[in-house]
């Protein structure tokens, strides 16, 4: 019999720990190979771990709701045959875990260091990463206590502290005097907003209903994102009546020789990433007062989970693909989506958001922008509407299939003349469909 040790993988950028949420085989149960073994939560997604190997489980290293860092051991598997402790496994743990130890030394020497306990006086419990966080931007304990956490249990998560720190507090140095901080406190006091909500009455009429972990998560990120960024919109009719004729003409072709359905949304995100590449400055984050130009065009497609909320999976290199692939990429986001199954790397890295109102019958809408971006698109319905042809003879007055699509983006970096400049690209790009396009 052989040992094999389940290590917490890596779980896309920036997210370094999970909380456990549920063990889906016990100590004795047998587990195939890739058969997931527990559930995990992170601060952006649910996900399951699944075993490297067949076996039998002989220990369980945490209980259900310990946060866990990446890279740590959390399970034990007894094989048959030779044991997996020597160069083999050493090899594979260094192909697959070398970031995740790298950022296990970085927290033990934040540890090490910091002066903010792990568990606060009232019993809060404070990741490792929130602590480094605090340590570094001078947060004290008593801070850290006053932020509603949006994680499990209400525990404060690295997005929490960083909106913290975000909306209006300006962290001192330790080198700074007592003093000064004091001072510093009396300012900040004036310019974070107060947390206290308003009291709400409730009579024995009234159902009080929890919100979900991942609805509490949202809330948080859109509070968020109005209080970071200007948020200005803009607005453009599209005719589109064309692309309508072409997807009826051949749709059950499609269907019968890709074996997927299409819709409008894949023709729509070429249309989005071909403009993205006509107006690059769209395609941007922003780091305090510097400009990140991104280098890939990674559309996030914003799609709804199986409870109603919704989440933003990511099509990467969307401008790399041709009409099928968008396809396919569309259809298997929005199918995991529906099933919970998206891992964690299907919603990293987006650098740019479109959401689809129209999809609830909504003419237009006003989304919020999704951090750290800087502009989100909605797509209306598609309408049958009369409008103005014209043509050599005169106008006329005939139906035609339009839609809306508004265009939030952050004023900070983003001027409306750019803003409007790239939905009329996108306005030009649809209306520009060859109705005898072949796929």
């Amino acid at each position: 019999m052989a040992r094999f040790e389940v290590k917490l993988p890596k779980m896309g950028e920036s997210v370094a720990e999970a909380t456990i949420i549920s063990w889906l085989k016990n100590v004795g149960d047998t587990v195939e190979l890739d058969e997931a073994i527990v559930e995990i939560a992170t601060d952006k997604v649910d996900s399951e771990v699944p075993s490297e190997v067949e076996g039998t489980v002989t220990e369980l290293l945490f209980e259900v709701n310990d946060v866990v860092n990446v890279g740590e051991t959390i399970a034990i598997i007894e094989t048959l045959g030779e044991d997996i402790l020597g160069a083999e496994k050493e090899t594979l743990i260094k192909e697959v875990t070398d970031e995740a130890i790298t950022i296990e030394k970085d927290v033990e020497n934040v540890i090490s260091t910091t002066t903010i306990d792990k568990v606060s006086a009232s019993g809060k419990f404070f990741s490792p990463l929130v602590r480094n966080i605090a340590e570094t931007e001078g947060v004290s304990m008593e801070e850290l206590e006053t932020i509603i956490g949006t994680g499990k249990d209400n525990r404060v998560t690295k997005n929490d502290i960083l909106a913290y720190i975000k909306s209006g507090r300006t962290t001192e140095k330790h080198t700074k005097n007592i003093e000064a901080t004091q001072t510093n406190q009396s300012k900040v006091e004036k310019t974070i907003p107060s947390k206290v909500a308003m009291p709400v009455s409730v009579n024995g009429e009234d159902e009080v209903i929890e919100m979900t972990r991942m609805g509490k998560l949202i809330a948080h990120h859109m509070v968020q994102s109005v209080q970071t960024s200007a948020h200005v919109q803009s607005f453009i009719e599209v005719d589109v009546t064309n692309i309508v004729k072409w997807r009826n003409n051949i749709k059950d072709k499609f269907f019968a020789r890709e074996g997927e359905k299409i819709t409008y949304t894949p023709i729509f995100m070429q249309a989005v990433a071909k403009a993205i590449k006509d107006f690059p400055m769209i395609n941007i984050a922003v780091d305090g007062d510097k400009i990140i130009k991104k280098g890939n065009i990674n559309l996030g497609m914003a799609a709804a989970l199986a409870d109603g909320n919704l989440i933003v999976p990511v099509i990467k290199n969307a401008d790399q693909l041709n009409l099928i692939g968008m396809t396919k990429a569309v259809n298997d986001l929005a199918n995991k989506a529906r099933k919970g199954q998206l891992k964690p790397d299907d919603i990293q890295g987006g650098t740019y958001t479109v959401t689809n109102v129209g999809s609830f019958g909504s003419v237009f809408g006003t989304p919020i922008i999704n951090q750290p971006q800087v502009a989100i698109l909605a797509l209306g319905a598609v309408r049958k509407v009369p409008a103005v042809i014209e043509t050599s003879e005169g106008d006329f007055i005939g139906i035609r299939h339009k839609m809306f699509i508004s265009h939030s983006y952050d004023h900070r970096v983003v001027n409306g003349a750019l803003g409007g400049m790239f939905i009329k690209s996108i306005k030009e790009n649809l209306e520009a469909w060859d109705i005898n396009t072949e796929f």
